[in-house]
């Protein structure tokens, strides 16, 4: 899709109502531009961690699991991934 905008009064760019719509761009989002000599890249900023927490809390669910449980299975991993990253030291 290609579409013109025009910078408007104390810089403030429009994007196309379909756009919002498409991604779901809401009045407040955040978004990083990114200057490529002279080519910008407008990327939102979305928050992962409630994705994240949603994601795990419905899987822990899933497993049958009590936090209890899956923060020791945490930290038992972290172990494993130090011991397997960094071997003994």
């Amino acid at each position: 899709m290609s579409t013109t905008i025009q910078v408007r009064q104390r810089g403030t760019l429009t994007l196309p109502a379909d756009i919002r719509q498409k991604y779901g761009i809401e009045p407040g989002d955040t978004f990083r531009v990114i200057d490529l000599d002279g080519i910008f890249i407008l990327t939102p900023m979305v928050p992962m961690v409630p994705e994240l927490a949603h994601e795990m809390e419905k899987l822990r669910l899933e497993a049958g699991l009590d936090t209890t449980e899956l923060l020791q299975a945490l930290r038992e991993e972290r172990a494993r991934y130090v011991q397997e990253t960094y071997g003994d030291q």
